[in-house]
């Protein structure tokens, strides 16, 4: 079985995001900021959003702006897997 590797979000006073974790950015708008995770993917809603760093070789990510939200999805399991265990 794979080991989960540690991930944290932490936000600051509405205004600044720090996570661990982070494969890629997929996309960034000033409201909305997309992530790919080690175990999903990651929406950041806000506005004036601003990417100020995002370090690819240890997953470091950070944005500033007015963050309203988080979401997260968890990444889908083949449809064999789900099927026979």
């Amino acid at each position: 079985m794979e080991e989960a590797k540690l991930q944290t979000v932490l936000i600051e006073q509405q205004k600044k995001i720090t996570m661990t974790g982070v494969l890629s950015v997929d996309s960034f708008t000033a409201q909305q900021i997309s992530l790919t995770l080690d175990n999903g993917r990651a929406s950041i809603a806000g506005d004036d959003l601003k990417i100020i760093a995002f370090t690819k070789a240890n997953g470091n990510f950070a944005a500033s702006g007015k963050i309203s939200g988080v979401r997260f999805l968890s990444k889908k399991e083949k449809l064999t897997k789900r099927l026979f265990g």
